[in-house]
C-alpha cells in the first residue's frame, strides 16, 4: 500500500468496476470512501459493508456541497462514475453531459483545492472512434462518435490542463471490461454472448466482423491499484490504453462456445454498427511492466461458475443486469 495515497475516494465505486475494486483496495490496506447513487443495489458492497476502513455515500456526484463535504482529508480520487455507455448517454444527452463533464469539472476542482495528491480518471478506448490502422496508440487523434466518448474525451483534456506537481494525473482509456461482479452487467459483449449460450443455447452476432478489444475485471481492477502505486514520475499526466485482447465479435463467440465446451448454436444477423478498432497496450507494457494475468476464456469460466451458484437470478429478467433498462426504469433527472 501507498502510506502517502492511503485515503482514497471512489466515484461509482458500486458500480460493474467498483463492487471488484473497493474489496481489493480495503485488502490491501487503503481506507475508502464511495460515493455512488446505487442504482443497481445498495447490496453490491455487503460483502465489506462492516469494514471499519469503508464509508459509503449515497448521493450525486453533481451535488457539489456534498463533494466539497465529502473530500476534504482523501489522497487519492478514482473517477469511475459516469452515465456509462452510448445507449443509456443518448436516452437523455442532457443529463449525460451534467454527469459525464459538468459533474468532472466540479470533482476536480474540489478535489484540487482540497489537496487531493493523485487523480486517476477511467475515460474509454471508445474516444478513438474508427481506425483503419491495426494498432490504435494513444497518440493517435482523438475523433469520438458520440456525445458520451466526445465527453470523456473533453473531461481528458480538461484534466491534463489543471495537473501541477503536486496534483499528479494519470488517465486510463480501458477496453470493455468482461467477468463476474457482484453488480454484474450483462449488457458488454463478451457477458452478453456467455449470458445467452448458457442461458438460451444461442448465441446471436450483430455483424461479428467487428474488433473490439477486452479486459478482464480482475485485470483492471489491478491496474487501478497499480496507478495508486507507481511514482508520481511515471504516471504524471500520462494516458495509457489498457486493452490487450482484441478480437472480432465473431471469434468472441467462438471462444465462448468453446469455453463452454456445449452445444451452442451461433447465428449471425446484419448490423449497422460498424465501429471496430484493434487497441495497443504496449506503451502501458513497456513503461510500466503492467500486463494482465487473466483471459477471455477467464471471464467465460468465472460467470459460468457464477450462474451455476445461482449468483445471478433471473439473467435475462431482471433490469439491474442492464444499465439502459435500468436508466428508463427509474428515471434519472
Amino acid at each position: 500500500m501507498n502510506e502517502k495515497l492511503k485515503n482514497v475516494f471512489i466515484t461509482g465505486g458500486a458500480g460493474y468496476v467498483g463492487a471488484i475494486l473497493v474489496p481489493k483496495l480495503l485488502k490491501a490496506g487503503y481506507c475508502v470512501k464511495v460515493l455512488d447513487l446505487y442504482m443497481y443495489g445498495e447490496d453490491v458492497l455487503d460483502e465489506v459493508k462492516e469494514h471499519p476502513n469503508l464509508v459509503q455515500i449515497k448521493g450525486d456526484i453533481r451535488d457539489v456541497a456534498l463533494l466539497e463535504k465529502e473530500i476534504p482529508g482523501s489522497d487519492a480520487v478514482i473517477h469511475l462514475a459516469c452515465i456509462s455507455n452510448d445507449p443509456s448517454f443518448e436516452l437523455n444527452p442532457d443529463l449525460g453531459k451534467t454527469i459525464n463533464y459538468d459533474a468532472f469539472i466540479s470533482l476536480v476542482d474540489i478535489s484540487k483545492k482540497n489537496k487531493v495528491k493523485r487523480f486517476i480518471y477511467a475515460s474509454s478506448s471508445s474516444v478513438y472512434g474508427i481506425k483503419d490502422t491495426t494498432d490504435v496508440t494513444e497518440d493517435l487523434p482523438l475523433k469520438p462518435l458520440t456525445d458520451y466518448s466526445k465527453y470523456k474525451a473533453l473531461c481528458e483534456e480538461v484534466l491534463q490542463k489543471e495537473a501541477t506537481n503536486d496534483f499528479i494525473v494519470v488517465t486510463l482509456r480501458p477496453a470493455t471490461v468482461c467477468g463476474y461482479s457482484p453488480r454484474l452487467r450483462l449488457d458488454l459483449t463478451v457477458n452478453i454472448l456467455t449470458n445467452h449460450a448458457v442461458n438460451k443455447g444461442e448465441i446471436t452476432v450483430f455483424g461479428g466482423a467487428q474488433t473490439r478489444p477486452n479486459i478482464h475485471i480482475g485485470d483492471i481492477t489491478d491496474l487501478y491499484i497499480k496507478m495508486l502505486e507507481y511514482s508520481d514520475a511515471a504516471i504524471h499526466k500520462k494516458i495509457y490504453n489498457a486493452g490487450y485482447e482484441n478480437h472480432t465479435v465473431s471469434d468472441i463467440a467462438r471462444m465462448v462456445k468453446k469455453t463452454l465446451g456445449t452445444d451452442v448454436l451461433i447465428k449471425t444477423v446484419t448490423s449497422d454498427d460498424n465501429r471496430s478498432y484493434h487497441v495497443s497496450s504496449q506503451k502501458i507494457k513497456s513503461e510500466l511492466g503492467f500486463e494482465p494475468r487473466r483471459s477471455i476464456e477467464d471471464a467465460i469460466k468465472d460467470l459460468k461458475d457464477a450462474f451455476n451458484a445461482n449468483k445471478i437470478p433471473d439473467p435475462m429478467g431482471n433490469n439491474r443486469y442492464y444499465n439502459i433498462k435500468t436508466m428508463q426504469e427509474i428515471n434519472l433527472q
